[in-house]
């Protein structure tokens, strides 16, 4: 009889812990404390303002005329006195549109883009997500966009930061604030944390954060520096910003050197930065070597091979070497990122991103090609050698964050893809309690996806035969269960279940296997096949 199965599927599920199905919420949920949203770099729309009549023009991220708008308008240079990059058409001020509480901002990077929309999409999904479980824009969501190019403690970012905390705050009825970082997002919150924490502490009841670099990220920082960086990955990437576009920016971002790997921190494996050169011995004999520079000696390889860098702007060729000026006002801002500590009455948690191979040693020419001239690296492809990570950012550096937490937990993803997970989405659910399942343990989480379902039935001799298969992915929060994978076999375990006859139902039976597989990559693959045999009444 199908009920018998039925029993076995719920035996499984009870197995599986998931008792509680999830429930959509197409309303408002009054309850809610109010969520405030930080991206990271290059997360945030950024308009041109003509400071003569006040016309915007947004430059990042745009489709058409994206580099000649971004190199014009976007290109800047640093400024000791204040810690602030200008940008170098002084008739312009660039500005983060507050449309929708700040959440345009942050959503969908460049509106009007149809074909290939998922790679400019940030917080989209998340906002989505969230608006489905009761949040409202302007009265419990709001977003906290930025001029991604300055400084992590720039006074003037600080100041609007405090005042978005304060309306946020008022707009909610006098609720604490839940806030949710994304990448250098969190080393933005944390300088704030630091410098103003009565503020903090006055405003914000939680602070999640999600992929920071709190160590920095050695790897992809050095390459971009090197090399720029692409905002999106394959064909896509030609329809935005060019990489030596790109370059030129970061050279004179304060944020992007608050991003290269911290030099106090004890690394598992120091991140490097390596060159194949071509060395004569003493007896004149020449011979390639790999050479090897730690994170300190590296920054000499990066004036070096930056020393002649220029661009040319309107006309003229401007230097733009590796700024010892910035260097020195970012050593001071990760002197403030050490000394900061969670406020007492916030409870403060760390996501990161795991199980994909991520930057960590970077290195130039090969023993066949060795490099001659460390001018030469800004035209070289870097190659890597990998840690675990989300792709951009270490877990180890992601996990360092030097705090009092709640909790840390490692989700496979990558860097920003993590942002539409949904194995971090119901995560956040809990955290922010928009959940009603108060024994979820999101450290020891785990998500089920059904995969496959089948069922059949059919009638031969005086007999009803029903069978079923079904099958399920549990995703792992536990990237240990992975170890020798090879090694492992499958479990196999058996089910039976069987109803005594009666006047009124004949006798049935009921048996299943269940499949569980070892987990792999963070995934773990179950598979349940029954069949029930019962009198055909």
């Amino acid at each position: 009889m199908a009920v018998l199965l039925e029993e076995i599927v719920q035996s499984v599920e009870f197995w599986l812990k998931i008792l509680s199905k999830k429930k959509p919420q197409p309303y408002v949920n009054p309850d809610l404390d109010p969520v405030l949203l930080v991206p990271g770099i290059a997360g945030s729309i950024l308009q041109a303002v003509d400071d003569e009549n006040s016309k915007g023009n947004r430059v990042w991220v745009r489709f058409l005329g994206a580099d000649h708008e971004f190199r014009t308008k976007l290109w800047s240079r640093f400024d000791p006195s204040t810690g602030q990059t200008v940008s170098l058409d002084p008739k312009t001020s660039i500005n983060v549109p507050e449309d929708r509480y700040g959440l345009y901002a942050i959503d969908v990077l460049d509106p009007d883009l149809i074909v290939g929309r998922d790679c400019v999409c940030y917080f989209h999904e998340m906002i989505v997500e969230m608006l489905k479980w009761g949040f409202q824009e302007g009265e419990t969501l709001f977003g906290f966009g930025y001029d991604f190019r300055q400084s992590n403690r720039l006074q003037d970012t600080l100041e609007r930061f405090a005042a978005k905390l304060e309306a946020v705050y008022n707009a909610s009825g006098g609720k604490k604030i839940n806030l949710i970082s994304h990448s250098m997002g969190g080393l933005l919150v944390k300088c704030f944390m630091c410098l103003h924490s009565d503020i903090f502490e006055k405003y914000v009841k939680n602070w999640i954060a999600i992929a920071a670099p709190f160590q920095g990220a050695p790897g992809y920082i050095n390459s971009a520096f090197l090399n720029g960086m692409s905002f999106v990955d394959g064909w896509q990437q030609n329809f935005f910003i060019s990489k030596w576009s790109m370059h030129q920016l970061l050279i004179e971002c304060p944020s992007i050197y608050e991003l290269m790997g911290s030099l106090n921190f004890d690394w598992q494996h120091d991140p490097r930065l390596e060159i194949w050169k071509e060395r004569q011995d003493s007896d004149g004999n020449s011979r390639v070597i790999l050479e090897s520079y730690s994170l300190k000696e590296s920054i000499e390889i990066l004036k070096e091979a930056l020393s002649s860098n220029t661009v040319n702007y309107d006309g003229n060729d401007l230097p733009l070497p590796f700024n010892l000026e910035i260097l020195k006002w970012a050593d001071e801002t990760c002197g403030i990122l050490s000394c900061a500590k969670v406020p007492p009455g916030v409870k403060f948690f760390n996501v990161y991103g795991i199980n994909l191979e991520t930057p960590h040693t970077v290195s130039y020419g090969s023993e066949d090609a060795p490099v001659k001239d460390l001018q030469e690296l800004r035209y070289l492809l870097a190659n890597y050698v990998c840690v675990d990570g989300d792709g951009t950012v270490p877990a180890e550096s992601a996990k360092a964050d030097g705090l009092e937490a709640e909790a840390r937990v490692g989700i496979p993803g990558e860097h920003r893809g993590i942002l539409c997970d949904h194995h971090l989405f119901r995560i956040l659910k809990h955290w922010l309690k928009a959940d009603s399942d108060p024994y979820y343990n999101p450290v020891n989480d785990y998500v089920i996806l059904p995969t496959e379902f089948e069922m059949e039935s059919h009638r031969e001799k005086g007999l009803q035969f029903t069978s079923l298969k079904e099958e399920w992915e549990i995703i792992s929060g536990d990237p240990d269960g992975d170890h020798n994978v090879a090694d492992k076999k499958p479990s196999v375990s058996s089910i039976s279940v069987s109803q005594a006859g009666s006047e009124k139902s004949a006798r049935a039976e009921a048996c299943a296997t269940l499949v569980v597989h070892p987990q792999s990559e963070g995934k773990q693959h179950v598979e349940l096949n029954a069949i029930s045999v019962s009198v055909d009444a």
